[in-house]
This record gives C-alpha cells, sequence and structure tokens, in this order.
C-alpha cells in the first residue's frame, strides 16, 4: 500500500478509536495504563493527565513512549495501530481548552486546574496492524 493510503488508514482508526493503552519506562521497565487520546491532522495524539502521575514523572525523565490503539478484542483480525514516540509534557491553555471535556470534572476543578496538564505525543514510527492482510505496515514520520 502507498503512503497515502497508509497514512488515511492509520488517521482512520486514530479517529475511531479514543482509548488505547500507553507506556512508559520505569526504572528501566516498562509501565503501561489505559489512556484517552485526541489527535490533529499531523498524526500527533494528546492526552490529559495530572501532573502528579507517575507518567508525567516517568516521560520527565525519559520522553520514549509506545501506543497501542484501535483493537477492540472482538477477534484476532482487529485492526490496531502499534505507535512509538516521544511525549511532551504541556501546560499550554489553549491546547487545554482543546481537550477539555465535562467527563474530566471528576479528576480536576476545571479547565485552569494548575494540576491538569497535556502530554503530547509525536510517532516517531506507526505501525498498521491487521488491516486487509496488507500489514504490518510502517509510516516512518
Amino acid at each position: 500500500m502507498n503512503q497515502e493510503e497508509l497514512k488515511k488508514k492509520i488517521y482512520n482508526v486514530m479517529d475511531q478509536h479514543k482509548v488505547g493503552t500507553l507506556s512508559t519506562v520505569k526504572d528501566k521497565k516498562p509501565h503501561a495504563r489505559y489512556m484517552t487520546f485526541s489527535n490533529d491532522d499531523e498524526f500527533t495524539f494528546f492526552t490529559p493527565t495530572d501532573r502528579d502521575t507517575h507518567k508525567a514523572e516517568e516521560i520527565e525523565e525519559n520522553p520514549h513512549v509506545h501506543i497501542l490503539l484501535g483493537y477492540e478484542g472482538e477477534g484476532y483480525g482487529d485492526t490496531y495501530l502499534e505507535v512509538q514516540g516521544q511525549a511532551k509534557i504541556r501546560d499550554d491553555q489553549k491546547m487545554k481548552d482543546w481537550l477539555w471535556t465535562e467527563q474530566m470534572e471528576r479528576w480536576f476543578s476545571g479547565k485552569g486546574d494548575p494540576d491538569y496538564i497535556v502530554l503530547e505525543i509525536m510517532p516517531e514510527t506507526i505501525r498498521l496492524m491487521n488491516a486487509d492482510g496488507d500489514t504490518p505496515e510502517s509510516l516512518d514520520l
């Protein structure tokens, strides 16, 4: 499949699936947790979190992360993404406003909560898995 077709299929998975796993490194070992993800048109991932979490601390020590997104457990052929990239901690209010949902009131007092931060994940490689028998296919960014 050509790069444009691959980009469309990857973006389709990103658009349809908002919950996945984010893995960081802690003491040279992987540490994974479920997260909600939003994205932009450039394949960058964004996820809200609290400033005082292990993941924020781990990303400050080692920005390399891995995301799994798309698999729903309905069968062996479910399409999903494997994403390797680097994360940054962002405290930009415009970004926090864009990402904010009412469901986040469970953890934060509002968009201006000083503990509310955003993890921005810039992919280096995205692998499309289990799509039409042509996979895995890798998109290097």
